[in-house]
């Protein structure tokens, strides 16, 4: 037996030509196995056989994508005075000791699980420990662990000295030993590939210097043509607008977090069909914060005005040039919960300055495209996977209704009352900046 959603509001994730999502009414939705069967006006006959859902005037829209998490961290913020951690040490351990690697593990299922029911139904890790996200990815394809649909990167790669070096990024020293990790990472069964070409927020090294070049550009260039040798996309944490172009000249496919760019930069990304990943979440809590309830030092407050400034004029450039831009959270970074994927659709709107209906077009649909997905999932249309979310009110009037979901799906697995487990000071903390 399949379900059949009416009475229902349905938003199904496209656009009209005045770049406005329709709202259709006495639309109803079937799902039949792992697939959407029928989403339109429907008879009484066709809900026959079916589980009938009742809306009762609910809004039904595809499921959410994440472009951009690490499961290994929660999100949790630092405490005051808290030294900073030693993350090359902390993974070290949690890779090695087999009690600790169980609750790494569980923690990762964790994070998974809080995404889904959160209404992400497809997520991209890009940097974690091993290859455990592989494993989580193939535990909940099993039907072992419930989490929304996964691709991940498993382990990037990095320089000594560079951005989580020896945590969640191996150690390239020159070209051959990028190419080698690269493929080395490729038996861990990925499905990207992650680079960290410049440093970031938490490991600058004084104040205005965020992003600074830390992969020289012959070992970028090694990875990523190791790696589309192989069949792989690549992925770069990049945070200067050096970074930035030292990675699209490169081969980079698809800038994660970005930095403002010059008309040059624009040209590549746009000769290389190269994609921004917009991830406003991260850089706002140092940004915007005081460093009284951020705990973060004072050159980190700075030098995240300046990424986040960064992050948003790169995403406004490049939807002004006609570069595709997606949308991810950083989640797993201090303050950046598994649960908040709304706070980035709703950061998007509001600093970037697109309608509730584009930055939902763009959670759902422009994501999938960037994925290469677009005919499984990222709309509400027969024959895709089917993955929705049903919440109380309309987002296109207010994002903020993406917060609370009525109903999560994914490939046809109905969860009633979503609830991921929450972070109550996080929540009161960001809910400030709204």
């Amino acid at each position: 037996m399949g379900y059949a959603l009416v009475n229902g509001h349905v938003l199904d994730g496209t656009l009209d030509e005045n770049g406005q999502m329709i709202v259709h009414d006495g639309w109803a939705v079937i799902v039949e196995g792992e697939l959407l069967t029928a989403v339109g006006e429907l008879s009484t006959a066709d809900l026959y056989g079916h589980e009938v859902v009742d809306l009762a005037g609910a809004y039904v829209l595809p499921g959410l994508i994440n472009l951009h998490a690490h499961l290994p961290a929660t999100g949790k913020p630092p405490k005051a005075n808290a030294k900073p951690v030693d993350y090359k040490r902390l993974f070290d351990t949690l890779s090695k000791v087999p009690p600790a690697l169980a609750y790494f593990m569980s923690m990762e299922k964790s994070s998974a699980r809080n995404q889904l029911l959160s209404g992400v139904t497809t997520l991209r890790t890009v940097g974690g420990v091993m290859d455990h996200d592989a494993r989580i990815r193939d535990q909940v394809n099993a039907g072992k662990a419930l989490g929304p649909r996964m691709l991940v990167c498993n382990t990037g790669v990095s320089v000594p000295g560079g951005h989580f070096a020896g945590s969640l990024a191996t150690e390239a020293a020159s070209p051959e030993e990028a190419a080698a990790h690269v493929r080395q990472i490729a038996e861990t069964n990925p499905d990207w590939i992650k680079l960290m070409i410049t440093g970031g927020v938490m490991d600058a090294s004084e104040e205005g210097e965020p992003g600074v070049l830390r992969m020289p550009p012959k070992v970028v260039r090694a990875a990523c043509d190791q790696a589309h040798k192989l069949g792989f996309n690549v992925c770069a944490h990049v945070e200067s607008p050096e970074g930035v172009r030292v990675a699209l000249e490169n081969g980079v496919d698809s800038i994660e977090h970005g930095a403002s760019p010059d008309e040059e930069i624009l040209e590549l990304f746009r000769s290389n069909d190269s994609v921004d990943v917009c991830t406003i979440s991260p850089a706002l809590p140092y940004a915007i914060m005081s460093t009284s309830e951020s705990h973060a030092p004072e050159a980190a407050k700075a030098n995240g005005k300046v990424v986040m400034d960064g992050i948003i004029e790169c995403a406004k450039a490049c939807l002004a040039a006609g570069i595709p831009v997606g949308l991810g959270t950083d989640s797993g970074c201090p303050f950046i919960t598994h649960y908040d994927m709304w706070r980035e659709i709703y950061y998007f709107a509001k600093y970037c300055e697109v309608s509730p209906a584009f930055a939902l077009h763009t959670a759902t649909m422009v994501n999938a495209r960037i994925l290469g997905l677009e005919r499984e999932i990222g709309s509400l249309e027969a024959g895709k996977s089917a993955d929705l979310i049903v919440c109380e009110g309309n987002p296109l009037d207010d994002l903020t209704r993406l917060r609370s979901l009525r109903y999560v799906m994914c490939r046809g697995q109905l969860i009633t009352d979503p609830k991921p487990r929450r972070q109550s000071k996080v929540d009161r903390a960001l809910d400030r900046y709204l």
